[in-house]
């Protein structure tokens, strides 16, 4: 079965135009509410920069604080589309669209609260339902984000293992002055 082309958020399934498969390699960019989610504008921008990428993003609520989606180039759903674009039985669940869509899976930055949903099974919103349901053949990146008070307490480095043991692969966390002042570990 092929996959469907996902509608801009807004615009009902079959009107938005489609790339033939193969043309493009599709990134799917979770962003989650750590305020390294400031970095979103650049970070889409490099990546628009690689000849035949393509790239959406899906966000959480509490990432929008940290970014104007103003600034994002490209197309960006979040919870409302998820219920949005679903208004009966065969109409398409965009977590399962997203998911058959991308050919690779980026959570960068991946806060602690959305580590802990994902290594514990908690899908509660559309970046979590697209995780959970992520087809294991695919690779899914995660790029852990937070305080180092946080990123040492002792379930964090549960959390990262068990993401590894579903065959995701950690971007490791880099060392330098947070936004609070700390510096990071």
């Amino acid at each position: 079965m092929e996959p469907l082309s996902l509608p801009e958020p807004g615009i009902p399934a079959g009107n938005s135009s489609s790339v033939a498969q193969g043309e493009k390699f599709h990134v799917l960019l979770g962003v989650t509410g750590s305020v390294a989610a400031l970095k979103l504008p650049l970070l889409v921008a490099e990546l628009l920069k690689i000849p035949g990428l393509e790239v959406k993003v899906v966000t959480t609520e509490r990432a929008k604080h940290f970014y104007n989606a103003q600034e994002i180039p490209v197309t960006l759903y979040g919870d409302e589309e998820e219920w949005q674009l679903w208004k009966g039985r065969s109409d398409p669940v965009l977590h399962i669209e997203l998911r058959r869509w991308a050919d690779l899976m980026v959570v960068a930055p991946l806060d602690a609260n959305t580590l802990a949903k994902v290594a514990n099974g908690i899908c509660d919103n559309l970046l979590t339902c697209v995780i959970r349901a992520w087809d294991l053949s695919k690779p899914l990146l995660f790029c852990p984000a937070m305080n180092t008070a946080m990123w040492e307490h002792p379930i964090t480095a549960r959390h990262v293992e068990q993401l590894k043991a579903f065959g995701y692969t950690e971007i490791p966390c880099v060392v330098k002055k947070l936004m609070c002042g700390d510096e990071g570990q």
